[in-house]
This record gives structure tokens, sequence and C-alpha cells, in this order.
């Protein structure tokens, strides 16, 4: 068995997890010392901390069960039904999926192997191209989008829970039609079981949730194709390749590259936060291995099941689903539905884990590294998800569209800075320690800590995406926001960064600390 080398900053002692003032600047002080350099105990504890090469244990399977939960999401499947609905038949749907899926796997491959180079997360992966403070505006931005869509995930699959459980106890039903802040008692009670349940997973870092997507993956995938399998039986072995309303020409092509435009936005807040992950992987070869098996491959099974499930439920009565979700609830067997809505919860933890909590767990830490450490940061996000409601921000339209949908506009701009930033300026290369470093001679302090070209290449790009966004006249190209959005900025950026400075590659062992999470 391989030994750890003899760098790095050892948890000397275990109460340096509690995130207190004292023990967070004696680990700085030690890392100080390691790296020759202050470390800031405002940029640096456990969490922030880089990780050790050795003790990785994010392999290719780990990050293919990732995407085994995310791909099959509920929302992922509304949506690719969708296009079904749309006009799109099968060949057309797997098109549509298999170009946003080459689109994803390049994309994902350049953001993840940030994390493996620098073993670092998201908030301090940003420090790189916004400054050791604008990286808050990146970091709280993805954070502040993915806790409003904790609260909403949970939500719905709290309407899942109420369904086994009214399923297994019919008379549980009367506690299902009073309200109490727009929540029946039956609700409350479903949507704080998931909310515990989602709580303790992620109190205890990333390895938990590593453990649990690796579980979940395996259930999802085989539950999902016996529903496929289930629909197409009972649709008699034959489906419907398209809907009545089959698309043609010019508009079908259209439609078809609009959804692999689409498939891209809706992982526009992962691809941002890829490192998160990615900074525990052993290699760059796991990250291919796991992407590659997670999103082009998984992808076009997503597909064929999407096909077979719309194009069944369509034989069978002309109608077309919204999401499997409608097919559980068809399942004849009581026994067959609570297990069928068990896989959908599973499911829709799995997936709130990793695209919704994590990112504004970092972001909590990184705005509080004295004060809040993982465990800490999980409990307040996972409060924010509670006391803002979410089954009232889901049922009004103008919070989902204005609100949310105006934040995640913003996101495209986030990556195209970053990736300039990483790839197109610096060439990858980074001096982590510098990274946890407040002095104003430092690298990535900029002006007060805020690069200024970041937020001039932003600024453009924002209002492009906004507009897209809001702009009923410019509609049509709201399926390329994303694109536009990121492109501007990336190219704004190249052009007014100074691409003559002199670049160092420092790696972070000397300050790492052990993958725990």
């Amino acid at each position: 068995m391989p030994t750890t080398p003899q760098t790095g900053v050892d948890l000397v002692e275990p109460t340096l997890l509690s995130g207190q003032p004292g023990h967070v600047e004696e680990l700085c002080a030690t890392a100080s010392a390691a790296s020759g350099q202050a470390i800031s105990p405002t940029l640096y504890n456990l969490d922030l901390a880089p990780t050790k090469r050795a003790g990785r244990k994010w392999s290719g399977y780990s990050i293919f069960t990732l995407w085994a939960n995310d791909v099959h999401s509920l929302g992922n499947y509304a949506f690719a039904v969708g296009l079904f609905a749309l006009g799109l038949g099968a060949w057309q749907i797997l098109l549509a999926l298999g170009i946003g899926a080459a689109l994803l796997f390049g994309l994902l491959n350049l953001s993840g192997f940030m994390g493996v180079k620098t073993g670092v997360p998201f908030p301090v992966m940003s420090r790189i191209s916004f400054g050791i403070r604008g990286a808050q505006i990146a970091s709280l931005l993805r954070g502040a989008v993915a806790i409003a869509w904790f609260g909403i995930q949970t939500y719905l699959a709290s309407v899942v829970f109420r369904v086994m459980v009214i399923a297994m106890i019919p008379s549980l039903a009367d506690f299902d039609k009073n309200s109490i802040l727009g929540l029946s008692s039956l609700g409350w009670v479903s949507f704080g079981i998931l909310w515990i349940v989602q709580l303790v997973i992620v109190s205890f870092g990333m390895e938990m949730i590593r453990k649990y997507e690796a579980f979940a993956g395996p259930v999802i995938l085989v539950t999902m194709a016996s529903v496929a399998v289930w629909i197409f039986i009972e649709a008699g072995g034959a489906i419907a390749w398209s809907s009545d309303n089959a698309l043609e020409g010019p508009e079908m092509w259209l439609t078809i590259f609009a959804g692999g435009a689409l498939w891209v936005s809706i992982y526009g807040t992962f691809v941002l936060n890829f490192c998160d992950f990615t900074r525990s992987a052993v290699s760059k070869k796991a990250v291919v291995r796991g992407n590659f098996w997670g999103i082009p491959i998984n992808m076009l099974v997503f597909g064929a099941i999407v096909v077979v499930m719309a194009g069944g439920q369509f034989k069978i009565n002309g109608t077309i689903i919204e999401s499997p979700s409608d097919i559980v609830q068809t399942i004849p067997n009581t026994l067959l539905l609570v297990l069928a809505c068990l896989a959908l919860l599973i499911l829709t933890i799995a997936v709130n884990l990793m695209a919704n909590f994590v990112a504004p767990v970092y972001a909590l830490t990184n705005l509080f590294p004295k004060r809040l450490n993982f465990r800490r940061a999980a409990a307040v996000s996972a409060v924010i998800g509670l006391v803002i409601l979410p089954w009232n921000l889901y049922n009004n339209p103008l919070v989902i569209l204005y609100f949310l949908g105006g934040l995640g506009a913003l996101l495209g701009p986030l990556f195209g800075v970053v990736m300039a930033d990483y790839w197109l300026i610096r060439r990858g290369k980074v001096n982590v320690p510098e990274l946890y470093s407040a002095s104003p001679a430092g690298t990535y302090f900029y002006k007060n800590g805020v690069n200024p070209k970041a937020i001039m290449a932003m600024v453009p790009a924002a209002v492009v995406a906004l507009a897209i966004a809001f702009v009923p006249t410019l509609g049509a190209a709201a399926p390329f926001a994303w694109f536009f959005a990121a492109g501007i900025a990336a190219v704004v950026y190249y052009f007014i960064s100074d691409r003559t400075q002199k670049l160092e590659d420092v790696d972070g062992e000397a300050i790492a600390v052990a993958s725990t999470h």
C-alpha cells in the first residue's frame, strides 16, 4: 500500500474541524511555516485547503455515478420528453442529446482537470481570475442559485414521498388536504424527513456523498430501465417513434440544435463547480473515464429510455407524459409502486446533493472560513433552503423566471471568464499557495482583492444573457444564451487581460490537507 508523502498540513488536533477562530489561526500558522509565506485565516481552513494528491478516492466509477444519478433526474426526463412533445422523433431526440453530450464531455473535462491539478474547491478556484475577494461574487452567485433549487428539489421529492406514504397507508390522505404556509401537514412531515436525511448525509462530508452516489447510481439505472421495459410491454411491444406533430426540414434541425444547446445550459451550473468533486479525483484519466461513461454513453442510454417511455405511452393512449413519475403513479401493484417511488426518492436526493447542496456549502465556508466548516455550512444552507418556503417559489412562475432565471443567466459569463483566464491566459499555470495570501503584493490580490478586468468582461456578457432571457423579441436566441454569454465573456477577458505577465506554476502540496472531503 502506498504511503502518504511527508508534505502538507497534518490534522494535529481533531478540534481543528470545529472551525473556531483559534483553531483556524493555528492551522494557518502551520500552513504558513510549511509554505514559507503568510497564509491568511480569512482565506484558508480545512475545507478550502487544497487536497493532498496521495489518498484521493474519487475514481472513474465515482465520477460516473455522479452522472448516472444526475442525468436521470426527473427534470431532465421532463426536458427530453418535451422534445418529443415539440415534434422530434426518436433519432432526432438521440441526436440532440448526443450533440449536447459531446459538448458537455469537452467542457466538463476542462473544468474537471482544474480540480485535479490544484485540489481546490470552486470558491478558491475562482480567486485565480476574480481575485481573493472578488471570488465571493462567483461563489455566492453559484451558491444562491443552488440553494434555491435545493429547497425546490426537496419539495418535489416530498411530493413523491407523499404518494408513496398514501399508497402504503391510505388513511393518511386526510392529512394532505389542509394548508400550513402553503403546505399540508403530511407535506410538512414529508419535506422535513427528506430535509433531515440530506443534511445528515452532507454533514459527513464529500466522502459520504461519494458513497451515496455510488450506491444510488446502479439503483437509478436499473429502476429507469425497468420502468421503460414495463411501459414497452404495456404498449404491446411497439412504440410510437414520433408524435402526431412531427417536425421536418429547417424547423426540425433548429429544434435539434436548440435541444443540444439547452442540454448544455442545464449543466451550466455544474460545469462551474465540477472541481468541487474532481479535487479528490485520483487522476485526470479517472475524470475522462468517468465523464466518458457518464456523459455520452449514459446520456444515450437515457435518451433510449426517454424514447421508449414517451413513445410507449403515446402508443397506449395518445398522451405525452411529463416525467417518469406520471408512469409510476399508474403502477397497479402497491408494492411495485412503493419500490418505484423509493427509487425516485433515492434519485432526487442524489441529484440534490451533488448539484444543489455542495456549491452553497463551499460558498458559505469561503465567506466565513473562521466560523464555518463543511458541516456548519451545510446546516446553514439547509436552514436557508427551508425558510424560503421553496414550494411557494416553485408555484410562482415569476420567481422562477426573473429571480432564478436571472441568476442562472449570469453563470455563463462566470464560466467564460474562469475558463479563459485558466486555459488561455495562464495555460494552466497556478501558484496555489498564493490563492490563500491576503498580501497586497500577492499574485491574486489585483486591486483590493478584486480583478476589475474580470468584472469588465462579465458586464457585456451579462447584459446579453439577461436581454436574451427577458426580451421577447430575442426569444429565438434563448436556447443558445449560455453560449453567447460564455463566449462574449471569454473573448472580452482574453483581449483586455495582460497576456505578457510572468506566470508561476506552484502546487499546493505544502499546504494541502488529507482528502477527507
